[in-house]
């Protein structure tokens, strides 16, 4: 226990007991056994195991959200802080007190760290000692905010030995510390832009405050994105818009479905709808459809795009009986997905995942197997987060095979054999078994090999761009690339073939993609393509959809042939050139005057996406609850906060160009890095509690919600 830096001073310790300097360590007739103390039994009566479940080894077992952690108290205390921390995830059900109280510990103790004088206590802890049996010892406190703590003697200029980059730096650093703040918040294009525009200010700027962030400039801002909204509108007419209805649902029925709209300009998000206590009744769903469709205008409407998380056939039939000319599309991301789901499921592939999973959990639960990965490979990671489960196995097989050199040299390596502490344990002898076995890679070999075609089309159809008129294609591509590399093992070929051919069939392929890929110039004009002719009947039965009346369809004969023939302007020089470098939708905006009605038909349907993959990253910007309980200005608050962020957010997608499967940071809550116990698939409901229930979401809870760092996968 560390003593106050003056007379009489109160200073925490690691049982968070008081004891003043004038106090001496000494042993008590009072306390049985004090002279068997030591530095163990001192970490035993840490506060912090009131919050721990101790386990076999050095393993703890958080009481808030039961998750199992390697390292003992230190690594609680961490877990518990929130603060983000390497390789520590931070709890996601911990209580704001408990956290405020574990921070307060953590930077009592750093704080007492950078001290000579701390060092020398440091010594006297090492060392057997009295212990002071009084009942002041144990006694929790109270404690201020950490940041208050262990900077309240430093002015507001701050460390004069800083010069003013330094200063600022801190500051900013110290704002992201104390509001448990995402560091991922500081890759924003905003983070600079208002750094910039504060410098410009010079000194004694001051920041609006709460109350003016929440009315004044909530106000403005949204107004701001209200009139881009406006002018993405103005492209409706020509090119038509997806709406896009993503659905989010736990096992409790709690549901909310998030409404967006798509065009080639970008994409917006419009609303979110929660339909927990009716999400069994179609009328009421049909009517929110309905009410959407309104919105947009039934004549902008070209396509609907729904998930597979709710049942949406009773809904899905009442658009297509009332909107003669609105189409019901699968997702296609998330039929890819259920690809990837299913062949990582194969006996083969399944057993190589859990091989490699091995390898990365021994190396990412040991900070110095951490460090000496890291140095073979030169600072990279060996694996990968990918936007679900199923991406993430894959593209964490292709990191760990381009690696595969480098680990066999570390696990062979003299720093390895005679300086790292798991060189003998059984874990370690079990990753060498594994890095050794021919057989293992092999089968990583394999798995990438299959997977990449289908990775492959889903970053084509998940980055936010129209892909209605390429993913026939695509799939077939992919399709062609398993029948060649089984070439020699018919067997194996019809196992993945099976998987891919169920599942286009019966969920992801739609008469419109068809119909987009005989529009397609770069497919039409393609004399490689062999199944233009098996997709003729679908694009001549959306035709019809399209064109209901006689007149519309005049001329519409002639208008094809001129098209398949490259005739008139489809057959220009410029036409021919620009098939295969230019989006097919401004194709046809530029040289299909020859033909139209085929042009504007045909455009519509090219400017379609065909997912919404690529905005589900972008969930925790929009996790709230409408309830009626809430008073009606904070809930409308909540509502322009999110509308706002979201569309922010989507914005920033649109002009940045990134992996749309793969995260910046590695989650570390994901199978590849510890065990999950009874992981719930929507983990993200439980950070809101009671508000679940109906109860009040105050601010404090939504920003937990919709801000907070616990969740990598979907953190700001």
């Amino acid at each position: 226990m560390r003593c106050g830096m003056g007379r009489g001073s109160l200073v925490y310790g690691d049982t968070l007991g008081l004891q003043r300097k004038s106090e001496p360590l000494i042993s008590s007739p009072a306390c049985p056994g004090a002279e068997e103390f030591n530095i163990d039994v001192v970490r035993e009566k840490d506060i912090c195991w009131e919050y721990a479940e101790k386990l076999d080894g050095n393993k703890v077992r958080c009481k808030f959200c039961l998750r199992v952690l390697n390292g003992g108290i230190s690594r609680l205390k961490h877990h518990l802080s929130r603060l983000p921390s390497k390789g520590v995830n931070p709890c996601s059900k911990v209580r704001d007190d408990v956290t405020d109280r574990v921070r307060a510990i953590i930077a009592s103790k750093e704080d007492v760290k950078e001290t000579p004088i701390g060092k020398k206590q440091r010594v006297a802890e090492a060392k057997p000692v009295g212990i002071v049996c009084s009942s002041k010892s144990l006694m929790p406190l109270e404690t201020p905010s950490p940041v208050t703590k262990v900077f309240a003697t430093m002015t507001p200029m701050g460390n004069s030995s800083l010069n003013n980059q330094e200063n600022a730096e801190r500051s900013i650093a110290l704002f992201f510390f104390e509001n448990k703040l995402d560091f991922a918040v500081a890759r924003s294009s905003s983070y600079q832009q208002m750094i910039d525009a504060v410098g410009k200010c010079g000194p004694g700027f001051t920041g609006p405050s709460a109350e003016a962030l929440k009315t004044m400039w909530l106000d403005r801002i949204k107004s701001e994105v209200n009139v881009q909204s406006k002018d993405i509108e103005k492209e409706w007419a020509m090119t038509g818009c997806t709406i896009i209805a993503d659905t989010w649902t736990d096992n409790k029925s709690k549901a909310l479905i998030n409404f967006l709209v798509s065009s080639p300009s970008r994409t917006f998000f419009l609303k979110s709808v929660d339909t927990s206590s009716n999400f069994k009744n179609t009328k009421y769903l049909a009517d929110i459809f309905d009410s959407v469709i309104q919105d947009i205008g039934p004549e902008n409407v070209v396509q609907i795009i729904m998930d597979s998380s709710f049942n949406y056939t009773g809904v899905a039939n009442h658009i297509l009986q009332n909107y003669g000319t609105i189409f019901v599309s699968p997702c296609a991301s998330q039929s890819l997905n259920i690809i990837l789901e299913e062949f990582s499921k194969v006996d083969w592939v399944n057993r190589c995942i859990l091989q490699a999973q091995t390898i990365s959990k021994f190396i990412y639960n040991n900070a110095s197997m951490l460090d000496l990965m890291k140095k073979f490979t030169g600072g990279l990671e060996l694996i990968r987060t990918g936007i679900t489960k199923y991406v993430s196995n894959f593209l964490s097989l292709q990191s760990i095979l381009k690696q595969r050199s480098r680990l066999k040299h570390m696990f062979n390596s003299p720093e390895y054999s005679t300086s790292s502490p798991y060189a003998n344990k059984p874990q370690s002898l079990s990753c060498i078994s594994i890095v050794e076995d021919n057989d293992f890679w092999r089968a990583v070999e394999e798995s990438v090999a299959i997977s990449e075609p289908f990775l492959k089309v889903l970053r084509e159809v998940s980055g936010g761009k129209p892909a209605v008129g390429s993913i026939y294609e695509l799939m077939t591509r992919a399709k062609e690339s398993i029948r060649t590399y089984y070439i020699m093992d018919e067997n194996k070929c019809k196992i993945f073939l099976d998987i891919v051919d169920r599942n286009w069939r019966g969920q992801l392929h739609s008469p419109l993609h068809s119909a987009a890929a005989f529009l397609n110039p770069s497919i039409q004009y393609n004399p490689e393509i062999k199944f233009l002719g098996s997709i003729k009947e679908d694009f001549f039965n959306v035709l019809e959809k399209l064109l209901p009346t006689p007149d519309t369809r005049r001329d519409i004969t002639t208008q094809i042939l001129t098209f398949s023939r490259a005739s008139g302007m489809f057959g220009c020089k410029l036409a021919m050139e620009a098939r295969e470098t230019v989006p097919p939708g401004l194709w046809w905006e530029q040289y299909g005057d020859s033909a139209p009605v085929l042009q504007r038909v045909a455009i519509r349907i090219l400017s379609q996406v065909c997912s919404s993959f690529s905005f589900e990253r972008h969930w925790s910007t929009f996790q709230q609850i409408h309830s009626e309980k809430r008073n009606k200005i904070d809930k409308e608050t909540l509502n322009d906060l999110v509308y706002i962020s979201y569309n922010l957010k989507l914005a920033r997608t649109k002009s940045v160009e990134a992996d749309p499967l793969q995260f910046d940071d590695i989650d570390m809550t994901s199978e590849w890095v510890e065990e999950s116990e009874h992981h719930s698939p929507h983990q993200w409901l439980d950070r809101f509690g009671s508000a679940l229930d109906g109860s009040d979401l105050n601010t404090r809870q939504f920003s937990a919600s919709m801000f907070s760092s616990n969740d990598p996968i979907f953190g700001l």
